[in-house]
């Protein structure tokens, strides 16, 4: 489980490219790194990824054909950063919301509004995953719990404060380019037992 706390960028050093998969290595700092073992989960601009190498501050990460498909993770060059999550553990302070790592879709950013300390995103789901959204409701972009600000139709927006602009890559982020976004677990399970119980309901 995840927080959607991001707890820094690291960057992409190295990337193995085969056949409908990747591996990717990252640059861990050191606080990151901390009890990092094989196996371990680290969210990826909000995609869980299990740890399959450590060589000093080099963390290697499989991506196997779904997880290149349904993210932005498999269109990254050596350079670029991503978000950074190490999972919660017992005890851990629960800052965002409960995240399960599991990116439902991308979500292409289609407007920016400039503010002073201020920066609002516009972006568009696809239409299938629209019914899930609700203003002040709480979803994951790119690994950050955020509250949505207001809906029309497929479109949402959010308002980062500064403190998130430094912390994660939404900063860099331009028109055109897409996020990865997870709904938020409890917000789904509701609207699909809602859309179910409507749906027997219709059928009797």
């Amino acid at each position: 489980m995840f927080t959607g706390i991001v707890q820094g960028t690291a960057e992409l050093v190295s990337i193995d490219e085969r056949s409908e998969f990747r591996t990717h290595v990252l640059s861990l700092p050191g606080a990151m790194r901390e009890g990092l073992t094989l196996g371990a989960s680290v969210a990826h601009n909000g995609c869980c990824l299990t740890v399959t190498a450590i060589d000093g501050d080099r963390v290697s990460f499989d991506l196997m054909r779904e997880t290149l498909r349904l993210t932005n993770l498999g269109v990254l060059e050596v350079g670029d950063r991503v978000n950074i999550e190490r999972a919660a553990r017992f005890g851990d302070e629960i800052g965002g919301h409960a995240m399960s790592g599991h990116v439902i879709c991308m979500a292409e950013l289609v407007d920016i509004d400039e503010a002073p300390n201020n920066r609002r995103l516009w972006f568009e789901l696809p239409v299938a995953y629209s019914r899930f959204l609700f203003e002040k409701g709480y979803i994951g972009i790119d690994g950050i719990s955020l509250t949505i600000g207001e809906v029309q139709g497929r479109r949402f927006c959010v308002n980062l404060i500064p403190e998130t602009l430094a912390r994660t890559t939404l900063s860099e982020r331009r028109t055109g380019e897409w996020v990865n976004i997870e709904i938020d677990p409890q917000t789904q399970a509701i609207v699909e037992t809602v859309e179910r119980v409507l749906a027997s309901r219709d059928t009797r």
